[in-house]
Formats: C-alpha cells, sequence, structure tokens
C-alpha cells in the first residue's frame, strides 16, 4: 500500500490545487438546490452534470493558468448508503452515479490535456460531518465504506479522498477498505475552533492512532472545514505527526460549526486573506503540496492561493540560495 501511495503525482513535492467548496458555490452562487447538502444527484442529468463541469472548470483553469497541478475531486461526499436512502436513490443507481463522477472528471482531464492533474473520488462520513454521533467500530465503518470504495475502485479514480472525517474509528474502517480495494487513500479530519476533532481527541494523536492502526496506510492526511485560525496553532506545535500533513482545505469563514449549520447567508471571507493563510501556513510546513478550499471558498480564493502559495515556496528558496554553505 505504501509503494502504491507513494506514486501518487501530488507526491513529488510540485504543488497540486483542488477545488474549493462545491456545495456552498452551488447554492448560493449558481442557485442550486443540494437536499441534504448532497451534491452528486446532479450527476443523474444532463442540466446538474453540466452545472458540475461549470464548477470545475472554473477551478482547473485557475491551475492551468498558475502552472499548477490539480487534483479532481468527485461530488460525492454523500454518495455512501445511508445518504442515498434518504435521497431515495437506490443502490444500483448509486454505484452507476459514483462510476460517473469519475467518468465526468475524466472527460475534463481530457479538456486540459497540458494539466498535470489526478482524480479523486470524495468519500464522506456516514453521519453529521461535524457531530460524531453513533461512532462505529473500524470494521462497521470499513463494511460500510467498502461499498462507496468498490465503485471507485472499477474507476480511473487515482485514489479515495475521506474529507470531513471527525474520529479515528472511521478513519481507520476507511483506510481498510481503501488497502482491501488496492487504492491509495487520504483522511481529510475537520476540527473545532479548538483544533481538536470534534470528539475531543488531539489532532496529533488522531493521526498517529490511523497510522498505528493501518501500516501507516494513509498517502497522507489533510485539514478541511475549519478555519486556519482554528487549527494554526496547533499545527505550529506539532510534533512528528504534522510531516503526515500534506493538504488543506479550509473553510473561508471563521464561524464554528455549529455556526455554519445555522448560517443562512454565505460568508466568502476573504480571498486575499486565505491565500496569504496558507503562505503563511507552508513557512514551517513545506510538505503541504495539495491546497483547496472548503465551505465558503470559490475558484477566486483557489487563485490566490496559488499566488500566495507560489510566493512563499519562491520566498523560501531565495532564503536558501542567500544561507552560507
Amino acid at each position: 500500500m505504501k509503494e502504491i501511495a507513494n506514486t501518487l503525482p501530488q507526491m513529488s513535492g510540485d504543488l497540486f490545487v483542488t477545488d474549493g467548496g462545491i456545495e456552498t458555490t452551488l447554492i448560493f452562487d449558481y442557485g442550486l438546490d443540494l437536499p441534504l447538502f448532497a451534491a452528486f444527484p446532479l450527476l443523474a442529468t444532463e442540466e446538474g452534470r453540466e452545472a458540475l463541469r461549470r464548477y470545475y472548470r472554473s477551478h482547473a483553469s485557475v491551475a492551468a493558468a498558475h502552472g499548477t497541478g490539480f487534483v479532481f475531486e468527485s461530488a460525492t461526499w454523500r454518495a455512501s448508503p445511508d445518504w442515498a436512502k434518504k435521497l431515495d436513490v437506490d443502490p444500483e443507481e448509486l454505484a452507476t452515479l459514483n462510476r460517473r463522477s469519475v467518468s465526468l472528471m475524466a472527460d475534463l482531464q481530457d479538456e486540459f490535456p497540458g494539466l498535470r492533474s489526478v482524480l479523486s473520488g470524495c468519500i464522506g462520513p456516514r453521519g453529521d460531518g461535524y457531530v460524531p454521533g453513533e461512532i462505529m467500530s473500524p470494521e462497521e465503518a470499513e463494511a460500510y465504506h467498502a461499498v462507496q470504495i468498490g465503485a471507485f475502485a472499477l474507476t480511473s479514480a487515482d485514489l479515495v479522498t475521506a474529507i470531513t472525517i471527525n474520529n479515528t474509528p472511521e478513519a481507520i474502517g476507511i483506510v481498510r477498505a481503501a488497502q482491501g480495494h488496492g487504492m491509495p487513500v487520504v483522511i481529510s479530519f475537520t476540527v473545532e475552533t479548538d483544533g481538536r476533532l470534534p470528539t475531543g481527541q488531539s489532532l496529533g494523536a488522531a493521526i498517529e492512532e490511523v497510522d498505528a492502526r493501518t501500516d501507516y496506510g494513509p498517502a497522507y492526511f489533510m485539514l478541511n472545514c475549519a478555519h486556519p485560525d482554528h487549527f494554526f496553532e496547533t499545527l505550529r506545535a506539532g510534533g512528528d505527526w504534522r510531516n503526515r500533513i500534506c493538504g488543506i482545505r479550509a473553510n473561508a469563514s471563521r464561524l464554528s460549526h455549529a455556526e455554519l449549520d445555522e448560517a443562512e447567508e454565505l460568508d466568502d471571507g476573504n480571498p486575499v486573506e486565505t491565500g496569504r493563510d496558507y503562505a503563511e501556513l507552508k513557512t514551517f510546513m513545506p510538505q503541504l503540496v495539495v491546497l483547496g478550499g472548503c465551505c465558503g471558498t470559490d475558484h477566486r480564493h483557489i487563485e490566490q492561493v496559488c499566488l500566495a502559495a507560489k510566493g512563499s515556496v519562491a520566498s523560501e528558496a531565495r532564503l536558501m540560495r542567500s544561507e552560507p554553505a
């Protein structure tokens, strides 16, 4: 598994960006209705697929313009059995939509032939991304998520990425399910305003636990759906576990998860500030190679991330050249 993971293009050290907050963009900017905050039903209609193409093109174009790589992350965060049942999507249609999500991105990949890119099958938590609720055992999580991961394994997806994971047993199950299907996997944890997982576990302890119980199964870890202010000090003070974090998809908003749940208007923050936050993170975490956004972010934020992160890399290179041998 570790050999497979190390072949991922984004692990070469070059900067890759990905998209922003797909659900918030589709709802607030595109005016689309997403029941249960699920974007995957859009894959069932040509109108929905065209909205997704428009969304991904806006982000991939930024990457192409700035010479970075790009991670096409499928619109399938809630395309798993429990959520599908609530949306009246039967298992056969669910598998079809998961596979179609990758086909759509593969077609977009062909539209950007000069863009170095990878295709990621996105999976989300079985329950609420913000509230752990009834926590599954790793064995239960493995069986549950193997359904969606199995669908991705039959496609051209390069890896699977689990987004807004809020507890370690579920993360462990996801990694084992991916290992069972021979797919590289990324675990992206979400944290509260104190930098801890919603369960109260510290971020470092969560990463160390998942690594220990999966033989370092994840290709790398990420953080998403929290503002940099919420995890900056946790990362700055981090130990060796911090080196396992290679990606960030932060919120534009400083609101807590509870406040975001109640928000009726989009808080899109300040794109320039988002870029600066990422550049600052890269000053002490140079291994951050996958940068994107989450709630409230869009292609404007990703463009600022490109500008700031590339500037940070250039500044580091100049500093290294100026240091005495």
